[in-house]
């Protein structure tokens, strides 16, 4: 029933620019703070972002401050993670999620991929 589905990947080159895009379904949108998680083969899981309720308190993990922007549109059931001045090391799949007292809930995943 809970669906989170990212998209907006892609391979791009160093200094250029994403923007993800999550689309939930299946819960009360409006009522979670969501989160922008990243993971790169061999490492962890890495905080990038999160966002409150109602879009005015926000986040952001120390190697993406400053180039990274996440926001939501609760009227669209959408999270977005603007990416500008992507770097090799912002390489990883990007997670769209949120958190409740029982399990975390994760969409499948989208491919982003830097280099020259």
């Amino acid at each position: 029933q809970v669906q989170l589905v990212e998209s907006g990947g892609g391979s791009v080159q160093p200094g250029e620019s994403l923007r993800l895009s999550c689309a939930a379904s299946g819960f009360a949108f409006r009522a979670h703070s969501m989160y922008w998680y990243r993971q790169a083969p061999g490492k962890e899981r890495e905080l990038v972002a999160d966002i409150g309720s109602t879009g005015r308190i926000t986040d952001y993990g120390d190697s993406v401050k400053g180039r990274f922007t996440i926001s939501r549109d609760n009227d669209k059931n959408m999270v977005y993670l603007q990416m500008n001045s992507l770097k090799p090391e912002d390489t990883a799949v990007y997670y769209c999620n949120f958190f409740t007292g029982i399990r975390a809930y994760w969409g499948q995943g989208t491919q982003v991929t830097v280099s020259s």
